[in-house]
């Protein structure tokens, strides 16, 4: 009789650290192009104010 326990427990495992390190890494690569900083969403405003701006079709 075999065991099929075991791999599908180390196949979640090895899943479950995939996604924590897919998540780890888009973070710190998030934080280290400033998505996270203080003018974070200067983004934001700046593309709300080319909209008041924009010319309106007739």
């Amino acid at each position: 009789m075999n065991d099929y326990t075991y791999p599908s427990i180390f196949f979640s495992y090895f899943l479950f650290f995939l996604f924590l390190a897919g998540g780890l890494f888009f973070f710190f690569r998030s934080l280290r192009h400033g998505y996270f900083g203080p003018a974070a969403e200067d983004v934001k405003y700046r593309m709300l104010e080319d909209d008041e701006e924009a010319p309106r079709a007739r």
